[in-house]
């Protein structure tokens, strides 16, 4: 009887779940009509405006607006930058290739351990100048002990394919070139398969029969595997046109590993190089997952890894044209749903039920992902105030009237106010059993004033929100809780918006900004971009988030002491995110969790006087504190960003 209670108990909660998360989207898709409606309403000359809406459409894609640009200096500036980053692209070209005395240095290395890498390039119908690029790159490699395994199922109107890896073994005469005609064409992963079955190295790399590799980039991961102990590898990459390297379409620059971002998008995809102890009792590719082989394999192997290693350097060189995959997924249609089941499967392995895979707008192998909330835990709401009736009373209200989750707490710690109204405000929310005030009698530190409503608070999971939010979406605190609910994840961090809906906090990156403390990514773009290749629609890792609005588990707060007082105003949200980060923890943001921030009405800027020398002292601190985390970098960012720019524009040197 018992059991049946529970099953019928656990269909309503998901039922409601759902139902909250498909108002959620509902109210997403009103919210986006209704800025394309607005627009056109704005514009009476709309019709005749075409060549200014082209511009300004361009400038959305670049991540701004003309408005947040500074006036007509402000886009001159933005050009001038733009210039200056496009001529900065060049040395990921043929300009960072060894020069003679560099490939020598490397060539005469001696490693501890000297790994054989076999790289393995199923190859079918390729076309001859592509083929002859292809093993060109590996063969000009300055690290020399490599294998390269062909499989060639190409059919008999291209027996050239043949010939020249022929040729090409000849030439080698070292016996590193290893070529097998196939029967058939048995497909991507069957033709991978057949390489593998080749290949002697400890070591397999993974290969596109029309891509070029960097010649340095067997050397950069055999020194990782030697100073690492790597057992996964991976570096950055980009496509190219016209058959030249230095025409670059996107340069795709990524973050270390990243388990959330890598479920929700295949963004290590090339260049993988693992231990084929890594293999033992499973195999390379499964044909059900052909279009999206490789997403299957790298979240497997990556499971299985001790040391994943991501090179920060751009080493592979994706060509795009007709019929490639990074020409678009148009191509390749099939690649949507076996991306889905693989990343299905990867989350059934680890315990998962009742999850939903989506695309989103970015792209169709883009996913959102939503996670069965499980059971229905308390949430306690923490916002710490002082007067400012006006904030506090709309993000009080927008919680109470907005919010689809029931089991929650409010806990206003109210420290020093000496306004009239604000009492009057209090007293009216004694009509809520959910609704409490405390009072904090010390001086106003951010730190302590919320330590001391975390004390009061009776749920299972904290959320520290600013007094001046308002939330927008009807599941903010169900897409919050479904991660920080998990085991492996401490603090989850929401998408905040200024009141003109450009993007607050996107997720915080230690070292950004002036101060090289910690700064927001894209920061002030518009709403609806889509972020640095599609990060602003999927949920991802981040060294921290902000404490405008933050949930973690009530016990992780209190493990590691709740924020550090001694960071009285600024930057104890960072501090306390990197506190559990080190403990093995991962953060999570989230941009399916939306709310307007009305930052710094409460207590004003940073920038001036008094509480310019006071962040000034915090900054030092913080400095000191997390300084060797500092030299690193930021692992979810990329050193090849530069610190001063919110956007991921390129380091300017």
């Amino acid at each position: 009887m018992e059991t049946d209670y529970k099953e019928a108990y656990e269909k309503e909660h998901l039922k409601n779940a759902d139902l909250a998360g498909r108002i959620a989207d509902l109210e997403m898709q009103n919210e986006e009509l209704q800025f394309k409606i607005d627009r056109i309403k704005n514009n009476p000359l709309w019709k005749l405006s075409k060549p200014a809406r082209n511009f300004v459409h361009w400038s959305v894609r670049q991540g701004t607006r003309i408005k947040n640009c500074g006036g007509p200096k402000g886009i001159v500036r933005k050009m001038q930058y733009k210039k200056r980053e496009k001529k900065a692209m060049r040395r990921y070209g043929t300009e960072s290739f060894p020069t003679e005395q560099e490939r020598k240095l490397q060539s005469e290395t001696k490693f501890a351990n000297p790994v054989k890498i076999s790289i393995l390039v199923p190859l079918y119908n390729t076309p001859k100048e592509f083929l002859i690029e292809m093993l060109d790159s590996v063969v000009n490699q300055t690290y020399e002990n490599w294998e390269l395994c062909l499989a060639d199922g190409s059919d008999s109107a291209h027996e050239e394919v043949g010939k020249i890896c022929a040729e090409y073994m000849e030439k080698d005469g070292r016996g590193r070139i290893v070529y097998e005609k196939l029967a058939k064409n048995e497909g991507i992963s069957g033709n991978t398969n057949a390489c593998y079955k080749m290949a002697t190295g400890s070591y397999i790399g993974l290969f596109d029969h029309d891509d070029i590799l960097h010649p340095c980039a067997l050397y950069e991961y055999v020194k990782a595997i030697n100073e690492q102990g790597a057992d996964y590898l991976y570096c950055d990459e980009t496509t190219f046109k016209s058959g030249d390297i230095n025409k670059m379409l996107t340069m795709h620059f990524k973050p270390d590993y990243a388990p959330d971002n890598l479920r929700a998008n295949n963004y290590i995809c090339h260049f993988s190089v693992f231990s084929r102890e890594l293999l033992e009792g499973t195999e390379l590719f499964r044909s059900r997952f052909d279009g999206s082989q490789d997403h299957d394999m790298i979240l497997r192997l990556t499971d299985r890894a001790k040391k994943v290693v991501h090179i920060p350097k751009l080493l592979y060189y994706w060509r795009s044209h007709a019929g490639s995959v990074a020409s678009g997924i148009e191509a390749k249609t099939y690649a949507i749903a076996a991306a889905k089941g693989a990343v299905a499967e990867h989350l059934k392995n680890h315990g998962f039920e009742n999850f939903r895979i989506e695309s989103t707008r970015a792209f169709e192998t883009i996913f959102r992902i939503r996670y069965q909330i499980l059971g229905n835990p308390m949430i306690s709401i923490v916002i710490a105030n002082k007067d400012h009736v006006t904030d506090l009373k709309r993000a009080v209200t927008s919680i109470l009237e907005k919010s689809t989750y029931d089991n929650y707490e409010i806990i206003i710690v109210e420290n020093n106010s000496e306004s009239e109204e604000i009492f009057a405000y209090y007293d009216s929310l004694r009509e809520y059993d959910n609704v409490k005030v405390v009072r904090y009698e010390g001086k106003f530190n951010y730190s302590a004033v919320n330590n001391f409503g975390v004390s009061h608070a009776k749920g299972d999971y904290i959320l520290l929100l600013n007094n001046d939010t308002e939330v927008i979406t009807v599941n903010w605190m169900e897409e919050l809780l479904m991660y920080a609910q998990r085991k492996d994840v401490a603090c989850v961090g929401a998408k905040l918006y200024y009141p003109d809906k450009t993007i607050q906090h996107a997720g915080v990156v230690i070292g950004l900004g002036a101060h090289r403390t910690a700064g927001h990514t894209h920061y002030k773009m518009p709403r609806q971009n889509l972020g640095y290749m599609g990060r602003l629609c999927y949920a991802q890792n981040v060294s921290a988030v902000t404490g405008a609005c933050l949930m973690v588990k009530k016990a992780l707060f209190e493990e590691v002491g709740g924020l550090n007082e001694n960071l009285e105003i600024s930057l104890n949200d960072v501090d306390f995110c990197l506190r559990l980060l080190q403990k093995g923890y991962l953060n999570v943001f989230t941009p399916f969790c939306e709310l307007y921030h009305y930052e710094s009405a409460s207590r004003g800027l940073d920038d001036k006087g008094e509480k310019a020398e006071r962040y000034n002292k915090e900054s030092e601190y913080f400095r000191k504190e997390w300084k060797e985390l500092l030299e690193a970098g930021d692992p979810y960012y990329n050193p090849n960003f530069s610190l001063d720019r919110s956007d991921f524009s390129l380091k300017i040197l």
